[in-house]
C-alpha cells in the first residue's frame, strides 16, 4: 500500500494544456525576434521550455499553426468585451475600434507578424494559399459581428467586400507603420472609414 502510494506521488506535473500550448507560442515568437519567423525551429522551441518535440506535435501539427495560434489570439483581443456605451456609437467608430484591436494585439511583434504573413504566401508553400483566403473571410465575419453590422441581402454583400479590402490595405500601411501608438494606421483607417461609410450612405 505504501508503495503503491509513493508511485502516485512520484508522477511529474503536466501543465494544463492549454498552458503548454501558451508556452510554446510564446518561446516561438521570443525566438523570431531573436533571429526571424524563417529561422525558428521546433525542437530548439521545446529545449527552451522544457518539454519534448512530441509535446510540441501534441499542440501543433507544424509551425504555420504556431503562426495561426498568434493571429487567434488578435482575434479573441478583437472580441474581448466593449464598453457599455458602443452599440450607441456610429457604425464607422464602431469598425474602428474593432479593426484597431486586432493590429494593436500584434503590435508588439510586428516584423514577426508580416514575416508569419510572408511564410504564408510563399510560391512553395500552397497548402497554406486557401487557408489564409478562408482565415481573412472568418476575421471579416467577425468584424461585422463585433462591430454589430447586422444588414442582409446584397447590403452585407457589399458591406464584406469593401470591410475586407479595406482591412488588407491597413495590413499594408500597418507593416510599415513604426510611428507612435500606430499612428499612420490609425489615421490610414480612420479616413478610409469615413470615406466608406459616405459610400454606403450614398448607396443604400
Amino acid at each position: 500500500m505504501g508503495g503503491r502510494h509513493a508511485n502516485q506521488t512520484s508522477k511529474p506535473h503536466r501543465r494544463p494544456k492549454g498552458d503548454v500550448a501558451d508556452a510554446i507560442l510564446d518561446a516561438a515568437i521570443a525566438l523570431a525576434e531573436e533571429a526571424d519567423w524563417e529561422k525558428v525551429r521546433l525542437r530548439i522551441v521545446a529545449e527552451r521550455i522544457g518539454c519534448s518535440l512530441a509535446d510540441v506535435g501534441e499542440h501543433y501539427r507544424d509551425l504555420d499553426q504556431v503562426a495561426d495560434a498568434w493571429f487567434g489570439r488578435a482575434r479573441m483581443a478583437m472580441l474581448a468585451p466593449f464598453p457599455k456605451d458602443f452599440p450607441g456609437r456610429p457604425a464607422e467608430e464602431r469598425v474602428f475600434i474593432v479593426m484597431m484591436r486586432w493590429f494593436d494585439a500584434l503590435a508588439a511583434h510586428r516584423v514577426v507578424t508580416c514575416d508569419m504573413l510572408k511564410a504564408k504566401i510563399y510560391p512553395s508553400h500552397p497548402h497554406h494559399w486557401v487557408p489564409l483566403v478562408f482565415n481573412l473571410s472568418r476575421i471579416i465575419q467577425w468584424v461585422r459581428e463585433a462591430a454589430l453590422l447586422d444588414s442582409t441581402q446584397r447590403r452585407r454583400q457589399v458591406e464584406e467586400i469593401g470591410l475586407t479590402g479595406l482591412f488588407v490595405l491597413t495590413l499594408g500601411v500597418w507593416r510599415r507603420d513604426d510611428t507612435p501608438g500606430q499612428k499612420k494606421t490609425r489615421q490610414f483607417l480612420h479616413q478610409r472609414l469615413h470615406s466608406c461609410d459616405r459610400l454606403m450612405t450614398f448607396l443604400f
